[in-house]
């Protein structure tokens, strides 16, 4: 099973706005300028998203239409997105283009030989209007073949301000102040956090944020490629700060029995449903979606964000994941497809699913203003801020047996050290032996 981490349900519709496309700015593109040049062609196009998302990535699909003449057609894959391309590949039925959710998957499409670089145009505009950091994780052995197009931000704690205010609690700028501001919410009557133990992959998330904080970005690219051992003191050293957390039962909402039986959704339930539990969610700005489209949350008023906090004397965080588009060699109609990636590297483009909600961008040329609060602007602010210290969700790096499949791999064992987070040196070498294994293979 891939793992699916941008955006878990549906869009984010509570960031719906009545700006147009022409708030962003960006002039023609090369996909036909205008003039129609792809008329009678058909893009085929698959991705893992469906539902509201499918919805407003099928408007920027519409306006790359009514740019170039060019018919679209979306297949959405599921989450395993490299069994179903692989499928079409090999029945000779490839899409022109897929939208890939992790750097994992679009190494092991550019491995087999499936991808077509980027274009020149689509590389100039990536090198213009993307940090250098986009560019590396699009690309694989020195060639560039993915856009990423849709980012999501990851570093984001979610809270009710009510709740916050109750306790007389304000935003907590470092880890220690938000352990501390959990002991203060749950004195007031409501748990600290709702964490969602029954999906590993959140599990990771929370690792990833202290450990780039804490070891910083040289070390964290190092794990990331296995480059560095999982047995590694700073990896024991960033599992015992979290630990910190999970053995204490008045911060987590249900004690860890609680979240090891609380899924992602039930986690943000736990803090915006009917019936509050927490105070406080950590997951990526896709909790608005939702706080709003499940509980009718008004973000930035009822569902608000810090950013995660600093840990020790390192920097915050700033872990990010994202869809990039690639092209297939084998699609009937890659040429057309790469004018359609060139399209979507414009924020003419970004700003057509920014207008429509439930999505950031990489890209440094969208306005902010094309977002439709200042939650979100604020989020896309920080994510395109970071600039080259953003770095691309490490789970989503590593081969799928590890890093991305349910009940195996770092997904299991950091709910057994959810569990029992006592022997921080011992889920270490867990971890190592899991990595070993699938790195290898």
């Amino acid at each position: 099973m891939m793992r699916r981490r941008t955006t878990l349900l549906t869009g984010c519709t509570a960031l719906a706005l009545a700006l147009g496309a022409t708030a962003c700015g960006g002039g023609p593109v090369s996909a036909g300028g205008g003039d129609k040049a792809l008329s009678g062609q058909t893009v085929t196009v698959a991705g893992v998203w469906s539902g509201s998302e499918q919805k407003n990535f099928q408007k920027v699909l519409d306006a790359f239409t009514e740019k170039t003449g060019a018919k679209t057609q979306f297949v959405s894959t599921g989450d395993n997105v490299s069994t179903v391309v692989g499928s079409k590949i090999e029945g000779g039925n490839a899409p022109d283009v897929v939208m890939v959710p992790q750097v994992g998957v679009l190494k092991q499409f550019a491995q087999k030989g499936w991808l077509k670089p980027l274009s020149p145009t689509a590389q100039q505009t990536i090198d213009a209007d993307y940090a250098p950091v986009w560019k590396k994780y699009g690309s694989v052995d020195g060639t560039l073949y993915g856009l990423y197009f849709k980012a999501a931000h990851k570093s984001t704690v979610w809270y009710s301000p009510d709740a916050l205010a109750q306790a007389g609690v304000k935003p907590p700028k470092t880890y220690d102040e938000l352990l501390k501001a959990g002991h203060t919410v749950s004195d007031s009557g409501l748990a600290a956090f709702a964490v969602a133990g029954q999906d590993g992959w959140t599990l990771t998330d929370w690792f990833e944020n202290i450990y780039l904080s804490q070891a910083g970005p040289e070390k964290y690219d190092a794990l990331a490629a296995h480059q560095l051992k999982w047995t590694d003191a700073s990896v024991v050293k960033a599992l015992t700060t979290l630990g910190k957390l999970f053995k204490d039962k008045q911060l987590i909402a249900g004690g860890q029995n609680g979240a090891l039986n609380t899924d992602f959704p039930g986690s943000v339930e736990k803090v915006f449903g009917p019936k509050p539990e927490a105070g406080m969610v950590y997951e990526g700005d896709f909790v608005a979606g939702v706080a709003h489209d499940q509980y009718g949350k008004a973000i930035g008023k009822e569902a608000d964000f810090f950013p995660f906090p600093a840990v020790g004397a390192g920097t915050a965080p700033v872990v990010s994941g994202g869809d990039a588009a690639v092209v297939l060699k084998d699609g009937k109609n890659a040429k057309a497809g790469m004018q359609l990636l060139e399209y979507l590297a414009t924020p003419e483009a970004a700003a057509v699913w920014a207008e429509a909600g439930g999505f950031l961008s990489p890209n440094k040329k969208l306005n902010l203003s094309a977002y439709g609060d200042d939650v979100t602007r604020a989020t896309a602010k920080s994510l395109v801020g970071a600039g080259d210290s953003v770095r691309f969700d490490m789970s989503d790096q590593a081969p799928a047996a590890f890093g991305g499949t349910k009940g195996a791999g770092e997904w299991k064992l950091l709910q057994d050290f959810l569990r029992d987070p006592s022997d921080p040196k011992g889920t270490a070498a867990k971890l190592e032996a899991a990595a070993a294994k699938a790195y290898q293979g």
